[in-house]
């Protein structure tokens, strides 16, 4: 179980005056008396404000006169009407009200009254007024006492101010995480294992004159790692540890913010040392111009973080560390020597690296024999530390729902394919057209990657309809990870991206909206061949975006003028066409190996990727002895 060290410095000079809880008590009783107070004021002239004030004597003369039709009588004051304003439409009567005179007898007055015929209000007059009164008010002072006393801990009063820092202290251990947790990103752990022999070696570093940088930036995709990396920094490093999120800085009220962070490293600079470790700090250390706006408050915040961050000493022992996402957005003050000028890259992870996750999150799955974590690290290039972690765990509960003790490949496998095209969809039928569509469609894709001979070998087809909205997909299983990639080897992903439209088109003689989304991939693949890494003929080396969000969507944007964009675009459409009509070409000149494979999977709906290849290389050895007999003729 995981405790929390009480973050709260104690009363000092370093902590400022801070107000105990017990005077903060103190304080919103004064304030709770002060409006209940108010509120009874208010009520009591709303009330009085319906009635027409007189004299005590002229209740008196119309007493004696009996001019009265009805009086309630009240502890403080007399409400009567007279006999004149009973008689007129109850719209137009008029009420009047009067003080009682001091030792008045309030039950012989009530008495006589009845005596004359006076219709007098007896609830008020038997019930004791007074204890009501008292607890109407004690009532009102409860209520309005835990109100505010609720109203001050939602703003941060109560346990230390508006400015107390919300940072959680973790001390060695804590997290239950250490760097055996976390897998795929050896040179992230390396740098921060420097780090953490600084702070348990300082003098080491001193004896030869070095300086360890005070801050440390983790860099990355979502989901790849940092925090978990930051966590486990915790679980490794003897100190103290402090965790807060950019976001925890900002508040509506301006300076609340700024005052956090002197909290927070004042907090640090008392148990030195330690380590600062604050996530999204793309929240708080956001650029301070105009791009990307900003306020008044997160500017004071971050203007007192650099200050603080200036302030400490480094030989110390304070070590900031601090994720994000976003590295393009934040000051360059922020980042510059003697800040957050180192940068950590926590990257997606390469083949070994996600075999190496998947053992660390199987570590407590229970697993058949014939799990094979090599084949699914090698399906799941891209994938980062949280789709890995979730996929084991879909495959765990799969396992649960078949009735199975063990996970087993089959699990992982169906697992993964969830993640990316959902869970199949038994319910949806569709005609037979439809299907004849959907199959060629997908054995499209798959032949021409297959007769293209590239890299990503088709795993699975399948015509079975998914909940992502998909009818059919076809699944490549990379042989191997590739970093860089050849004109002609992304000229050849084209084709069998587009190799989907030129079956519909060979085949069908039509074109369908089940090619939209790989019109947007291959449209996408094609700008990016032209626009960044100068592959067009028409433009050459010229490269005409850039690249932002790096580490999120990664989206391009164009820098070059309207003409140049034109060109651009006349570029893609190029590459576009001319790697349609490449595709067509060779499901034409395949035509009958398309059909068989298109009719076997219309019959088993889900075929294999060796099932595929079986059919390929039947087609290519009948091949190979009329090519023989051909050359023969001809010598």
């Amino acid at each position: 179980m995981n405790n929390e060290r009480n973050n709260n410095p104690g009363p000092g000079k370093e902590g400022g005056d801070k107000q105990s809880p017990k005077n903060n008590a103190w304080f919103a009783l004064a304030i709770a008396i002060a409006v209940v107070v108010l509120i009874g004021t208010i009520f009591n002239q709303v009330s009085q404000s319906k009635y027409t004030k007189t004299t005590y004597s002229d209740f008196r003369a119309a007493w004696l006169a009996g001019n009265l039709d009805e009086v309630q009588i009240h502890p403080d004051r007399i409400i009567y009407m007279t006999k004149e304003e009973a008689a007129k439409d109850p719209k137009a009567q008029k009420a009047f009200f009067t003080g009682m005179p001091a030792g008045g007898d309030y039950l012989a007055m009530a008495n006589e009254l009845e005596a004359m015929g006076v219709v007098v209000d007896k609830q008020i007059v038997e019930d004791n007024s007074g204890i009501l009164l008292v607890l109407y008010y004690a009532g009102m002072l409860m209520i309005s006492f835990f109100m505010i006393r609720m109203l001050m801990k939602r703003m941060g009063n109560l346990d230390g101010g508006f400015g107390k820092s919300k940072a959680k202290v973790l001390m060695e251990k804590q997290t239950g995480v250490t760097f055996a947790d976390v897998a795929g990103q050896d040179e992230a752990k390396e740098s921060l294992k420097e780090i953490i022999d600084f702070l348990h070696n300082p003098q080491k570093y001193a004896d030869i004159g070095a300086k360890l940088p005070k801050g440390a930036l983790l860099v990355g995709s979502p989901g790849t790692g940092k925090t978990l990396i930051a966590k486990a920094v915790a679980g490794e490093a003897d100190v103290p540890f402090f965790y807060i999120t950019g976001s925890d800085f900002v508040e509506m009220f301006v300076g609340m913010g700024a005052s956090r962070v002197r909290d927070l490293f004042q907090q640090a600079s008392k148990v030195a040392p330690c380590i600062i470790f604050i996530d999204e700090i793309d929240a708080v250390g956001r650029s301070r111009d105009n791009r990307y706006g900003g306020n008044s408050e997160q500017e004071q915040t971050l203007n007192q973080l650099l200050s603080e961050i200036d302030g400490f000493d480094s030989t110390k022992g304070i070590v900031c560390l601090a994720a994000t996402n976003r590295p393009e957005i934040l000051d360059k003050a922020l980042l510059r020597p003697g800040r957050f000028d180192r940068r950590i890259i926590v990257d997606r992870p390469n083949l070994q690296g996600r075999l190496d996750t998947l053992k660390v999150h199987t570590r407590k799955i229970k697993l058949a024999e014939d799990v094979d974590l090599n084949k699914i690290a090698q399906q799941t290039a891209g994938a980062v530390g949280a789709d890995l972690a979730n996929l084991v765990n879909e495959a765990a509960l799969r396992a649960v729902r078949h009735g199975r003790q063990a996970v087993n490949q089959e699990d992982l496998l169906v697992s993964f394919e969830t993640v990316i095209a959902g869970t199949e969809k038994k319910n949806t039928v569709l005609s037979d057209t439809e299907k004849r569509l959907v199959a060629y469609h997908e054995v499209g894709h798959a032949l021409v990657s297959a007769l293209e001979k590239r890299d990503m070998p088709v795993s699975k087809i399948t015509i079975v309809p998914h909940t992502t909205g998909a009818l059919g997909y076809t699944l490549y299983l990379p042989e191997e990870e590739k970093y860089l990639s050849s004109r002609d080897e992304l000229l050849s992903e084209l084709r069998g991206i587009l190799g989907g439209r030129a079956a519909e088109q060979v085949v069908f003689s039509t074109m369908t909206n089940g090619a939209s989304n790989d019109i947007q991939k291959a449209t996408s693949l094609a700008r990016h061949m032209v626009m960044l890494y100068g592959m067009s003929e028409e433009l050459g080396l010229m490269a005409t975006a850039s690249v932002h969000n790096q580490y999120l969507e990664g989206s391009v944007q164009m820098d070059c003028s309207q003409e140049t964009a034109a060109k651009v675009d006349a570029a893609v459409q190029k590459l576009l066409n001319q790697s349609l009509e490449d595709a067509k070409r060779v499901l034409t000149e395949n035509r009958a190996l398309l059909d068989e494979i298109s009719e076997y999977l219309l019959l088993k709906e889900t075929i294999t990727g060796e099932e595929l290849m079986n059919f390929v290389e039947k087609a290519q050895q009948k091949e190979a002895p009329a090519e023989e007999t051909a050359a023969e003729d001809a010598e």
